[in-house]
């Protein structure tokens, strides 16, 4: 898919990855997620595009 700047919340990246928002902050604080934007002092969001990306590297490594 092709958006490359389309945002998505913490409630459709769960969705999207089924992993806790505890263990995506731990995937991310270790660097092996994509990092989120803040988009204010209290929304934060991610990068459809990067969350895909990251999504298709794990389909490559099995």
């Amino acid at each position: 898919m092709n958006h490359p700047k389309q945002l998505i919340d913490k409630k459709e990246l769960v969705k999207l990855v089924k992993y806790s928002p505890q263990h995506i902050a731990r995937l991310e604080k270790a660097g092996q997620f994509p990092k989120r934007l803040r988009l204010g002092q209290n929304r934060v969001a991610w990068l459809l595009s990067e969350v895909e990306d990251w999504i298709d590297e794990r389909l490559c490594e099995r």
